[in-house]
C-alpha cells in the first residue's frame, strides 16, 4: 500500500513540476539572493552568524526547506519520508496516542490515507507547513511573523505584540499563534485547530482544545531548527516533542502552486 501511495504522489509531484517547466523562464528561478555572506572561494557560507534585526533579535526571514526532504526519485517512487509523513519518525517508542487516536490513525492507514486533506485541496495544518517538502517563505516584522507557503497560497499569521492567545476561538485550518522571544528562540503558541486537522499524512489528530508550541531558532545564516510540542491530553497520553531542521534555499523563488482541479478523491475508495 506504501508503495502504491508513494507512486501516486510521484505522478501528481512529476505532473505539477513537468506543467510549470514551460514556465521557468517567465520565473525568478535563478536570481541571486540578496546579501548571502561569501566564503575566500565566493560560494555561500551558510555557517556565517545569524542576521540580526533591527532590534537585535534574530532574523528569521528567508526561503526554508525541511533538510530532511529528499528531492530525488528512488526507482519509481517519490520519496516524502521524514516528520511529514508521521510526526512519530523521530519521536521514541512513537507518538502517545490515546485509544481512540491510535484507532483513527490505524483506519487512515487501512484506508489508503484517502481522506488525508491535502488529497483533497484543503489547507495543511500548522505541523504539516513546518514539515511539508516545499518552499515556505518567512516575513519577520517588529510585531508579527508570517510564514508563506506555495501550496494552495496558505499563510499563517504569528502576532508578536504581546496579545494573548484566543480565549475561546473559533476552530479553522491554521489556528490562533501569538509568539514571543525566549533569548534567541521565537516561542509560538497555537491554539483552536479543527477538529478533523490532520498533523501529519497519517492523520495524528489533535483536539480544539490541543496546543501546539513550536520553538524557531536560527543557528547559523544557513539553517533553522523547529522544535515541534504537541500538548492535547484529549487526544494523547502525554505531551510529545519532535524537531524539523531547516535549510535556506538560495537563489531561487516559490512557485504559484493552487490545486484547482481535483478529479482524483472519487478514484480513492481506500479499504
Amino acid at each position: 500500500m506504501r508503495q502504491i501511495r508513494m507512486r501516486m504522489f510521484t505522478a501528481l509531484m512529476l505532473a505539477g513540476w513537468l506543467g510549470s517547466a514551460n514556465q521557468t523562464h517567465a520565473q525568478w528561478l535563478r536570481y541571486p539572493t540578496a546579501g548571502v555572506p561569501k566564503k575566500p572561494d565566493g560560494t555561500p557560507n551558510l555557517n556565517a552568524p545569524t542576521p540580526r534585526a533591527a532590534d537585535g533579535h534574530p532574523d528569521l526571514s528567508g526561503l526554508w526547506l525541511p533538510q530532511h526532504t529528499l528531492y530525488r526519485l528512488r526507482d519509481d517512487d517519490f520519496d516524502i519520508g521524514g516528520a511529514f509523513e508521521d510526526l512519530g519518525t523521530d519521536v521514541r517508542a512513537g507518538l502517545p496516542y490515546q485509544p481512540w487516536a491510535a484507532e483513527r490513525v490505524r483506519r487512515n492507514r487501512e484506508n489508503n490515507f484517502k481522506d488525508q486533506p491535502d488529497g483533497k485541496c484543503l489547507p495543511l495544518s500548522p505541523t504539516q507547513t513546518d514539515t511539508h517538502p516545499d518552499i515556505r517563505r518567512l516575513v519577520q516584522t517588529a510585531n508579527l511573523v508570517l510564514l508563506l507557503f506555495e501550496k494552495n497560497t496558505t499563510y499563517r499569521t504569528i502576532h508578536t505584540d504581546g496579545r494573548p492567545l484566543e480565549s475561546d476561538p473559533e476552530p479553522s485550518w491554521s489556528g490562533y499563534s501569538v509568539g514571543k522571544w525566549d533569548g534567541d528562540t521565537l516561542v509560538v503558541e497555537t491554539n483552536g485547530l479543527k477538529e478533523d486537522t490532520w498533523l501529519d499524512y497519517v492523520g495524528s489528530p489533535i483536539t480544539p482544545k490541543g496546543r501546539l508550541i513550536e520553538r524557531f531558532r536560527r543557528k547559523d545564516y544557513g539553517s533553522l531548527d523547529v522544535e515541534i510540542t504537541v500538548d492535547d491530553p484529549g487526544a494523547y497520553r502525554n505531551r510529545w516533542t519532535t524537531t524539523v531542521k531547516w535549510q535556506i534555499a538560495l537563489d531561487t523563488e516559490p512557485m504559484q502552486f493552487v490545486c484547482d482541479n481535483e478529479k482524483d478523491q472519487k478514484h480513492m475508495v481506500g479499504k
